[in-house]
């Protein structure tokens, strides 16, 4: 069984081999990964192709739902306020992400979206899994293009 973690750490190294922000998404349910995904912005031509906005279709399409309920989340880098509002709406019972983006990030930095009065789910949040891993990949691809 493949551990939903290192599933996205998979999928943040083929973004970066990719020149892609090297984040990776992965969802598990039951303990067994459904849906894995790594950011294909610029592949796409998609300004919303993070990687969990893609987990997210992914799974809700294997599953056939648009609700997530029963599912978690593993993230290589701390999700941006739209990907925080997608956690939401699709009621993912669990996120867990790896760096903590001071920047983006929209769930313990910047919008807080969780925390919003207009916010109708909160999923449980546990950051700093493998986060010196993380930052290093993140830091290496931009070194890479200064």
């Amino acid at each position: 069984m493949t551990d939903p973690l290192s599933a996205a750490f998979d999928a943040a190294r083929d973004a970066f081999a990719a020149d892609e922000v090297p984040v990776g998404a992965a969802i598990a349910r039951d303990g067994s990964v459904i849906a894995v995904a790594g950011n294909r912005t610029l592949r796409d031509k998609d300004p919303t192709a993070h990687a969990e906005m893609l987990a997210i279709r992914a799974a809700c399409s294997a599953l056939g739902t648009e609700r997530l309920a029963d599912c978690d989340l593993y993230v290589t880098l701390e999700p941006c306020a739209m990907c925080a509002a997608a956690i939401s709406f699709a009621r993912i019972r669990r996120l867990y992400f790896s760096a903590e983006d001071p920047k983006g990030g929209g769930v313990e930095h910047g919008a807080r979206f969780f925390s919003l009065k207009t916010c109708h789910h909160a999923p449980e949040v546990y950051g700093g899994l493998r986060e010196r891993e993380a930052a290093e990949l993140l830091r290496a691809f931009f070194q890479a293009r200064r």
